[in-house]
C-alpha cells in the first residue's frame, strides 16, 4: 500500500474513531461516499443513524483535486490560470474570471470593452451548462433516469458553442490577464442565437416532466431547511441563500464588468428547503438567457480588440501589493485574493470556494431527517468540492 493510501486510511480511521467515541447507544456509524452514486466520488460523509434517522453527519473532504492554493504559489501568474477549471469543472469560466480579475486589479489593467462582453457571454453560457449538469444529475440521484438525457442533449449544444473560442468542453481556460485568448466568430454567434429559442421551448417541458412530478415534490419539499439565519452563520451564497429568500447576487449587489448594463432579475424562494433551491436554479437559467441576448445586442465591434495590446506574458511580474476580486459562480460567490512580492510567482493565493460554505450547512440541515433525505439535501446544494487549501 502506498504512503498516500496509508494517509487516506489514517484519515478515515480518525473520523470513524471520532464518531465512535461520541456514539449513542443503539446508533450506527456509516460512511456515505465517496463511492456512493450521489456523492459522485468526490465527497465522503460520516453519518450516525438511529434507525433510518440521522443523528449526526460530518463531511470529509479531499477526494477531488487538491492543494490549488499551494500550487498557485509555485507557478507563474499566467501558468496558474488552467487550475481554475479544476477547482470547479462545472463553472470553469467564472473561476477563470475571478482569478484574472484579481491580477488585472493588482496590475491596474483596463480590459477592452469587447472582452468584457465576451466574458459575460461565455460565463453565462457556462452557467447554463453548469445548471443543466446539476439538474440532470440531481434527478438521477433521486432515481429518475430520463431527465439527464434531455439535460445532456441541451448541454452538448452549449459545449459545442463554448468549444469554439476555448478549444475545450469542460475545464475552460480562455480568459487571460487583459482580455480573452480567443474571440467568438460568426458561427459561434449563430449557434448562440439558435440555442436560446430552442432552450426556451425546452424549459416548460422540464417543468412538466420533472418539476410538477408528485414524486419529486414529496422528495424535496420541506426537506433540508436552510433558513436565513443558517445562511448567515455558515456564509452560504448562490442559489442556497437565494433559496432562503435573500436576493443576494454578486452581479447585482457588487456589480463588476458590464453587468450593470443589463436588465435581469435575481430569482428567490422563501421556502428555504431543497425545493426552493431547485426552483431558483431553473429560474436562473432564464435570466442567463436574458443576459446573453442583451450582451449580443450590445457587443462592441471587433475593432477594439479582445485583449489589451502587449498583453502580459505568463511570467509577468506584477507590482508589489495585493488585490481581491469576486464574481457570481454557478454555486455562489467566488473570491480570489492574491499577493505579489514583485516576482513572476505569486507570493500568496487564497481562493474562496462557495461549495465549502454551502456544504458546511449540511450537517445541521440533515440532522433529524431520514437517511434517504440526505441525498435530496446534498444534491440541492450542487456541490463540487475540491480541497483547495493546505
Amino acid at each position: 500500500m502506498s504512503a498516500y493510501q496509508n494517509t487516506e486510511q489514517m484519515k478515515g480511521d480518525f473520523y470513524t474513531q471520532k464518531f465512535e467515541a461520541g456514539k449513542q447507544d443503539g446508533t450506527l456509524i456509516i460512511n456515505m461516499g465517496p463511492q456512493h452514486p450521489s456523492t459522485h466520488g468526490v465527497l465522503r460523509i460520516v453519518i450516525e443513524v438511529d434507525g433510518e434517522y440521522i443523528v449526526r453527519a460530518e463531511p470529509v473532504l479531499g477526494y477531488l483535486h487538491r492543494m490549488h492554493e499551494k500550487m498557485g504559489e509555485t507557478q507563474t501568474w499566467g501558468g496558474f490560470i488552467p487550475n481554475m477549471g479544476r477547482v470547479d469543472y462545472g463553472h470553469a469560466m467564472a473561476w477563470n474570471w475571478a482569478y484574472v480579475g484579481a491580477v488585472e486589479k493588482l496590475m491596474g489593467i483596463e480590459v477592452p470593452e469587447r472582452a468584457e462582453y465576451l466574458r459575460v457571454i461565455m460565463t453565462e453560457l457556462n452557467r447554463l451548462a453548469s445548471h443543466l449538469l446539476w439538474w440532470g444529475a440531481y434527478i438521477l440521484d433521486l432515481g429518475a433516469f430520463t431527465p439527464i438525457m434531455y439535460a445532456f442533449d441541451d448541454r452538448e449544444m452549449l459545449l459545442d458553442i463554448l468549444q469554439r473560442p476555448s478549444a475545450s468542453r469542460l475545464t475552460y481556460s480562455n480568459f487571460r490577464v487583459g482580455g480573452v485568448q480567443m474571440d467568438i466568430d460568426d458561427k459561434c454567434v449563430e449557434l448562440i442565437k439558435a440555442f436560446i429559442p430552442h432552450f426556451r421551448e425546452r424549459l416548460p417541458m422540464y417543468h412538466d416532466l420533472v418539476t410538477e412530478n408528485l414524486i419529486l415534490r414529496r422528495r424535496i419539499e420541506g426537506i433540508g431547511v436552510i433558513d436565513q439565519d443558517m445562511c448567515r452563520r455558515y456564509g452560504c451564497t448562490g442559489p442556497v441563500v437565494r433559496g432562503a429568500g435573500v436576493p443576494y447576487d454578486v452581479r447585482k449587489n457588487e456589480p463588476y464588468s458590464v453587468y450593470d448594463r443589463f436588465d435581469f432579475e435575481i430569482p428567490t424562494q422563501d421556502s428555504c428547503c431543497s425545493a426552493g433551491r431547485y426552483h431558483v436554479r431553473l429560474a436562473e437559467m432564464e435570466q442567463s438567457m436574458r443576459i446573453i441576448e442583451q450582451a449580443l445586442e450590445q457587443l462592441p465591434s471587433a475593432e477594439g480588440g479582445h485583449i489589451v495590446d502587449k498583453a502580459p506574458k505568463p511570467a509577468m511580474k506584477p507590482p508589489v501589493g495585493e488585490a481581491y476580486f469576486n464574481v457570481e459562480g454557478g454555486r455562489g460567490k467566488i473570491g480570489v485574493y492574491v499577493v505579489s512580492d514583485g516576482s513572476k510567482v505569486p507570493y500568496r493565493v487564497k481562493l474562496r470556494a462557495p461549495g465549502f460554505s454551502n456544504l458546511s450547512a449540511f450537517a445541521e440541515a440533515a440532522t433529524g431527517t431520514l437517511l434517504a433525505d440526505a441525498v435530496a439535501i446534498l444534491g440541492s446544494l450542487d456541490l463540487i468540492i475540491p480541497e483547495i487549501d493546505r
